[in-house]
């Protein structure tokens, strides 16, 4: 989120790679520039740092003159429920740094967001010919979406057949990191990495002037206090492609610190 959480991610991603013994990383992006979109540099910047793919959402596009990075840049993704006429792409199959196979798929949900294609048959199209376990040693599915809800129903639908469903894009981490039933690890969101010294990442003088006074004051801009980040750490079965833990990781600002508790295994 903003300039505060991009650079504690750039500085720290490369240690917590090794510290962790990360295999895939991956990062979203979608506030990374000013709040609101990436562009091309920021791209490179995180790609140079140790991301493996990136992900987005609502804001995906809100730098205009940069959209053409999505047709550009494979790993970077929208939402694959976004119109067929937007650039980029809603999935990508990768390879981890033992030359696995890892499928990462991005979708948007459709509670309390601007209306958009059905998500569930969107992931569902991405998923076909890359089962777990056969054609992808892993698979991730970021699910960009503001209801809670909705992001507990997708992970059960989804629940045995990816290896982790992960929420994004309500700021603040919740505390369910858990493994579903059929084995697929699941968190409602992650959380930003950014200052929450703020409003979801905002500095907070002017959200607060839009809840009190019901009218806009200005222009809304990233906190820049020191950030947490924030994310989760998944172990993997080799065989099955399902997780076998789920821990979430703050580190530093103004969140209690929490770390996994063992730094062995396929991250």
């Amino acid at each position: 989120m903003g300039r505060s959480g991009r650079t504690a991610l750039l500085e720290k991603l490369p240690g917590l790679r090794r510290k962790l013994n990360l295999d895939f990383v991956v990062v979203n992006v979608e506030n990374a520039a000013g709040g609101f979109g990436v562009t091309p540099r920021i791209v490179e910047d995180m790609i140079e740092a140790g991301a493996d793919a990136m992900t987005t959402g609502n804001h995906a596009f809100d730098q205009r003159d940069d959209v053409g990075v999505f047709d550009q840049e494979p790993r970077l993704l929208r939402p694959a429920n976004f119109p067929a006429s937007n650039p980029g792409r809603g999935s990508g199959m990768f390879q981890d740094a033992v030359g696995r196979n890892v499928l990462v798929v991005h979708a948007q949900g459709q509670r309390g967001m601007a209306p958009i294609d059905d998500p569930c048959a969107a992931v569902d199209r991405e998923l076909e010919g890359a089962a777990l376990g056969r054609e992808a040693d892993a698979i991730v599915v970021d699910f960009h979406g503001e209801a809670t809800s909705e992001k507990y129903a997708i992970g059960h639908y989804l629940d045995g057949r990816v290896s982790l469903v992960v929420g994004t894009h309500t700021h603040v981490p919740t505390a369910d990191d858990h493994i579903l039933a059929g084995g697929t690890g699941f968190m409602s969101d992650l959380g930003m990495t950014g200052d929450y010294d703020s409003v979801i990442g905002m500095e907070k003088t002017e959200p607060m002037q839009r809840f009190i006074h019901k009218m806009p004051g200005g222009r809304f801009s990233p906190a820049a206090g020191e950030a947490t980040i924030c994310g989760v750490v998944v172990d993997t079965d080799p065989a099955t492609g399902l997780a076998t833990s789920i821990e979430a990781i703050r580190i530093g600002g103004h969140l209690k610190t929490h770390l996994p508790k063992t730094e062995s295994g396929d991250a």
